[in-house]
């Protein structure tokens, strides 16, 4: 007989439904997020005729958690499923818009019953890839964190302190999360301590700051341009400001500490995983863009089944709607975003030095295509070629990647 399993998961409990072929209820049960939990849980799906040959495939609406990862080690297929389409299975037996816990077990169990072909299991990632995955995806969002907080403190100091961010300005705009403007910072948070402050000590902070070349002229820079005449806030209000400063920079000060030890992490493991030659062997991915890339397609070859599904999954291919006489080409909205961020500072990297990817690039702009639409058409194309080399096993070749057009006298 064969069954499959629904379960509703929670924060401290989860609901379980299993249903046969003809949607039968089999079992039910709520069990808590614990080892003994999950014993139940297999002591359940036991009773139905569970097989370790063959066993109960899962449907769960989280793809991440321990009791996933739970599932995932007794060698079961385990489905994970957006919420929102569980809604819209839910709708197509009840009008009354009525839910329960059950009743969403219940549902999930029904989608395998019936639509198992139409959803994919989670893929069959090694350990070092799924560990690669957590260090990449916490270090993007410590940079995320990191940028928000430079922000803050950015926009904090426009308003009572401008002088020091054109001091650090330069060619650019004020680079906050840098060790020069941190640790110059530190020694005054308003104006008027900052134009007291002496040369030898905006020397002294810069060297504490790791720089090593052309202090004393930068020093003398920097004091230069905190003495210049500026627009004050009342006294009791820029000292009031200066607190929130010292509190902004520290967050920021541990935001890059944290973007630091997990960027150095994330280029350990991903240097020892087998894609590693291959994945950096293409233009404009280093160990950062790299390991995120991977991260987010794993080394489960057979979890695509060509590049055209990578592409949809990564949003770089188009979508084409055609209804009558009707027909459009739009972008993909619905793509894992994580992948999309990485493909675009992809292409940005590539198409920045001079190559087959510039001028692939530059093709599209003269075709038409604004810049967006340029670097997602060199991704989706760059993604097709990685996609073929990690299948294939060999190394990026720019002469096979984007070969010289044929002409009409050739």
């Amino acid at each position: 007989m064969k069954a499959f399993c629904g379960i509703d998961w929670a924060e401290d409990h989860h609901d379980v439904a299993v249903v046969d072929e003809a949607g039968q209820l089999l079992a039910k049960r709520r069990i808590d997020d614990s080892a003994e939990g999950f014993e139940e849980l297999l002591k359940l799906l036991a009773d139905v005729g569970d097989d370790p040959g063959d066993p109960i495939p899962v449907a769960i609406e989280t793809p991440r958690g321990l009791l996933v990862a739970a599932l995932w080690s007794t060698g079961r297929r385990v489905f994970a499923i957006n919420p929102m389409a569980v809604a819209r299975y839910r709708e197509r037996h009840s009008v009354a818009r009525k839910k329960s816990d059950h009743v969403d077990a219940m549902t999930l169990a029904g989608i395998l019953r019936t639509d198992a072909h139409a959803h994919r299991p989670l893929p069959d990632d090694t350990e070092l890839a799924r560990a690669i995955a957590v260090l990449a995806r916490a270090h993007q969002d410590a940079i995320w964190r990191r940028t928000r907080a430079s922000n803050a403190l950015r926009s904090l100091l426009r308003e009572y302190f401008p002088a020091f961010l054109a001091a650090f300005a330069g060619d650019r705009s004020t680079n906050l999360a840098g060790r020069d403007a941190r640790a110059v910072l530190a020694l005054a948070f308003t104006p008027s301590a900052a134009a007291r402050l002496s040369r030898t000590r905006i020397a002294a902070a810069l060297r504490r700051a790791g720089r090593q070349r052309g202090i004393d002229e930068l020093a003398r820079r920097i004091q230069q341009a905190l003495r210049r005449p500026h627009l004050h806030q009342p006294p009791l209000v820029e000292d009031a400001m200066g607190v929130q400063a010292r509190a902004l920079l520290a967050v920021l000060d541990a935001e890059c500490g944290n973007a630091d030890r997990l960027g150095q992490a994330v280029a350990e493991a991903f240097a020892q995983h087998p894609d590693y030659e291959i994945i950096t062997s293409f233009p404009g991915l280093g160990d950062e863009l790299g390991a995120r890339l991977l991260a987010e397609i794993g080394d489960d070859r057979a979890w695509f089944a060509d590049a055209r599904a990578l592409k949809a999954y990564a949003g770089s291919a188009p979508v084409t709607r055609a209804s009558g006489r009707s027909v459009s080409i739009t972008r993909r909205s619905i793509k894992n975003n994580r992948l999309a961020a990485t493909g675009f500072r992809w292409a940005f990297c590539a198409a920045a030095k001079a190559g087959p990817p510039r001028s692939h690039y530059q093709q599209r702009r003269d075709h038409g295509d604004r810049h967006a639409a340029a670097l997602r058409n060199l991704f989706n194309r760059m993604l097709g070629q990685l996609h073929h080399c990690l299948q294939t096993r060999q190394h990026y070749d720019p002469v096979k990647a984007f070969a010289p057009p044929v002409t009409a006298a050739a």
